[in-house]
């Protein structure tokens, strides 16, 4: 978790943020914030609750047109559909090309990185490493700055696995 505490602390904490920004009025960042919510919930093998967030953050991106972060409600629903006790990778890989398509669209890196991460990681556990690689590499590639970043490390230990 992005946040520190348990699960269902967690799941307080950003439902407690998201009612008190909705108490003022605001809408800012809301499909952000319940895609976060949603993985809090997945993580808690709610994965009802983590669908209706996800569900609600792709509606409040239509509604807001707040888009700079759809792609990350896309990424993170196919995260959801690989924690879930189906593993639907279809349904998984479906939505991190959303992602992707989004988030180059947008000429949005770190979205696009943290997509094709995600992607990367599907495909290397279906055996496609060579096709994860050929992904991530390019997107990795274009950052010149950053390298001590949570995400490009990430990045460049999927590239770095052996293609065994």
């Amino acid at each position: 978790m992005a946040l520190t505490g348990t699960g269902s602390n967690v799941v307080q904490m950003i439902n407690s943020g998201i009612t008190a920004a909705r108490s003022t009025g605001s809408t800012s960042g809301t499909p952000l914030y319940l895609s976060y919510l949603a993985r809090a919930y997945a993580e808690l093998d709610r994965f009802d609750d983590a669908w209706r967030c996800i569900g609600e953050a792709m509606t409040a991106v239509e509604i807001t047109k707040e888009r700079w972060c759809e792609a990350e409600v896309h990424r993170t629903a196919g995260e959801i559909a690989l924690m879930s006790s189906e593993q639907d990778s279809a349904k998984a890989e479906a939505y991190f090309e959303r992602a992707l398509a989004v988030a180059r669209e947008q000429q949005a890196k770190s979205w696009e990185l943290r997509a094709a991460m995600s992607m990367a990681r599907l495909w290397r556990d279906q055996g496609k490493r060579q096709q994860a690689h050929d992904l991530l590499a390019p997107v990795y590639a274009w950052f010149t700055e950053g390298f001590d970043t949570l995400d490009l490390k990430e990045a460049k230990a999927l590239l770095d696995e052996p293609a065994s």
